[in-house]
């Protein structure tokens, strides 16, 4: 969907400032995000540490035209051309009053998931119960704050038949924000834990606090066998929406959970639902993807999914990325890797999880752990229930990372213990190097750059450096540009380590002299610019169904050129909760290597476009073989007429 800059001015209560007349269909707050400055709003949001207003200049470099702002640029109309702003008090503000306008454009059931922990595990459940027969829109990964749940609504459009959206909260008031953004018909509430707990006074002011959320819904979905949220619900008589709680004690619930069966590898919940016995498996028997399983069967239920379907789906659930996400390690480890956040709850989840994940070779376990934050906690006390817990679950070595666990080292009580104040020094050990034939858990808060310790168990990393003089490559660089206009964009090939000139320092000569885009032949080779630095657009022309959470991870275009590579990458993307991920479509023009039949392939790949939203085309190109040679004018006319019936099929 997309506004006029006029409609989008009106909605936020912004005075404009520029007379370009434009649409909008895309939302930027993080400048390292753009991909379709053409139709981007971007909102110069202000934080404690950073200033959207710094990057405008850089952002209008790059073909952004349009800015939400608290302050006008002085000479706005001779330095940034053809650009708009919009003035606003504040841009936060004016970003959730946007996407709380988009939300009313929408009468279908939107379910809101607030909760302690659980509620990215419940969403992403949620898609995969439902997709198969519903367009579902939901937050991409963890987009649940004051800023990343209004990108989420954002992306609903004209397909949508379902929205699903986390709503996170650290502090009273923020939950009134989300509320009136997300709207929602079912709200969920998932459990209440420790986190962020230090900025409530009790369990039931936090409980208060997420259950604004359910204040306008027609249904809300809770645990009917927790004391504080039957509590807090209870104070709320004047409530006329329907309360479809869970319970595994109380007969007479709406969603009775009647047995819960936990065999080697495969759990069984059996439940009975509107008079109605029925159950369902899942591949997992760790606690939390019980309950987790058992929320996500309570709200298919109720957007009216069968039992059938609801079994036959649930066992082919899979586990959600960066959530306890089990890899093979070096030196004979594996790893668990849970380095998404850091609390007491989730900590004893991934403990559970990690003890009763059936190991045949009888290896140790090992905690890897960061410093815990925003506990509400003591220190003494938090980090004794720690060692508590982790002896419980059979940890026999325990790694403890960051300066308040180095302090409180006499209350784990675990005799292979070591700490260190930061990542850094623990990869430095020899701690880190004899790390041998061990399953590690990987729990740390984000802060920490867990990320590292991942990369150096899973895969060895090498760099190599080339020096190299670069005048020619600008020479040659503006000597093309020389004959091309101004709104042509340029795409620059350095695949095979720039031909031996070296990748890297190439790709830092042309990123400096404005080149439009990077192409490059794998995604290895994008992340390595990625990792030094290389911020401008990446394509990647030969990308492996291998490598796509690669591309996610690092903004990384791939080609698409056939309906297989098409129809994986959007259920890799589907999966992994990203949306509107630009790729680019290659037609086959005459070469017969490979891409799209621009006579006979386009109705069917437009079609398949149309009905999802995890992708989104960025460029339509074709392999012109001959276009420098004079012999071959003929066969370039012909490959122009068949790329300009196929780039236009349905436009007209």
């Amino acid at each position: 969907m997309t506004y006029t800059i006029e409609k989008v001015t009106t909605l936020i209560g912004a005075r404009r400032y520029g007379d370009n007349d434009t649409n909008i269909g895309f939302i930027l707050t993080d400048s390292r995000s753009l991909c379709f400055p053409e139709e981007t709003l971007f909102f110069a949001l202000k934080s404690e540490r950073n200033d959207g207003h710094n990057y405008i200049p850089e952002l209008y470099r790059r073909g952004v035209k349009n800015f939400v702002v608290t302050n006008v640029p002085k000479g706005y109309a001779s330095d940034y051309p053809g650009a708009n702003f919009l003035k606003v008090v504040n841009t936060l503000e004016a970003l959730q009053r946007l996407a709380e306008r988009h939300r009313d454009e929408f009468n279908i059931p939107i379910v809101g998931i607030t909760g302690s922990n659980g509620k990215t595990m419940v969403k992403e459940w949620l898609y995969q119960l439902l997709s198969p027969s519903m367009f579902v829109t939901r937050s991409p990964r963890s987009y649940n704050s004051q800023i990343g749940v209004p990108l989420s609504v954002w992306l609903m459009n004209e397909q949508t038949q379902v929205g699903v959206f986390e709503a996170g909260i650290s502090m009273p008031g923020e939950m009134l924000a989300l509320r009136d953004i997300i709207q929602p018909t079912i709200a969920v509430l998932t459990n209440l834990g420790a986190a962020h707990q230090e900025n409530f006074s009790s369990l039931e002011e936090k409980c208060r606090e997420k259950l604004i959320l359910f204040h306008d819904a027609e249904t809300v979905i809770y645990d009917g066998d927790d004391e504080v949220i039957n509590k807090v619900i209870a104070e709320y008589p004047d409530y006329k929406g329907e309360k479809l709680f869970w319970s595994l004690k109380n007969p007479e619930a709406p969603f009775y959970v009647k047995n819960i069966e936990k065999q080697q590898s495969v759990s069984v919940i059996t439940y009975i639902y509107k008079g109605e016995e029925d159950s369902f498996s899942i591949p997992f028997i760790d606690d939390a993807s019980v309950q987790n399983a058992i929320i996500s069967a309570v709200v298919a239920s109720k957007l009216g999914l069968s039992a059938e379907d609801i079994d036959k789906r649930m066992a082919q659930l899979e586990p959600v990325a960066m959530r306890l996400e089990v890899k093979v390690g070096q030196h004979g480890c594996t790893l668990i890797n849970d380095s998404y956040n850091s609390d007491i709850n989730s900590l004893d989840i991934a403990l559970d999880f990690m003890n009763r994940r059936p190991d045949h070779r009888g290896r140790r376990h090992t905690l890897i752990l960061s410093d815990i934050y925003q506990s509400g906690q003591e220190p003494e006390a938090l980090y004794k229930e720690v060692s508590d817990l982790a002896r419980k679950r059979g940890v026999v070595k325990f790694i403890g990372i960051g300066p308040e666990l180095c302090k409180q080292h006499d209350e784990i009580q675990i005799s292979e213990k070591f700490f260190f104040p930061n990542v850094e020094e623990f990869i430095a050990s020899e701690v880190f190097a004899s790390l041998r034939d061990e399953v590690i858990l990987l729990k740390g808060a984000r802060q920490f750059g867990f990320d590292q310790l991942t990369e150096l168990l899973v895969q060895k990393v090498h760099e190599t450096t080339l020096e190299v003089n670069l005048n020619a490559v600008v020479a040659n660089l503006n000597y093309y540009r020389a004959f091309m206009k101004p709104e042509t964009k340029l795409v620059c090939m350095i695949k095979a380590d720039g031909y031996g000139a070296g990748a890297v320092e190439i790709a830092k000569t042309l990123q400096d002299h404005r080149v439009d885009y990077l192409a490059v032949a794998v995604a290895d080779e994008g992340v390595t610019l990625r990792k030094n630095g290389i911020t401008s657009n990446i394509m990647i022309m030969n990308p492996e169904m291998t490598a796509f959470k690669t591309m996610f991870d690092y903004d990384l275009e791939p080609e698409v050129y056939s309906f297989r590579l098409l129809d994986a990458l959007i259920k890799a993307a589907e999966k992994e909760g990203v949306t509107g991920f630009p790729v680019h479509i290659k037609l086959d023009t005459g070469m017969h290597r490979m891409g799209f039949d621009p006579e006979n392939d386009m109705e069917e790949l437009i079609g398949k476009l149309k009905h999802q939203n995890a992708i989104i085309p960025r460029s339509v190109f074709s392999h012109f073989v001959g276009s420098d040679d004079d012999s071959f004018d003929d066969f370039s006319a012909h490959q122009f007429e068949l790329f300009d019936k196929g780039s236009k099929h349905g436009c007209c």
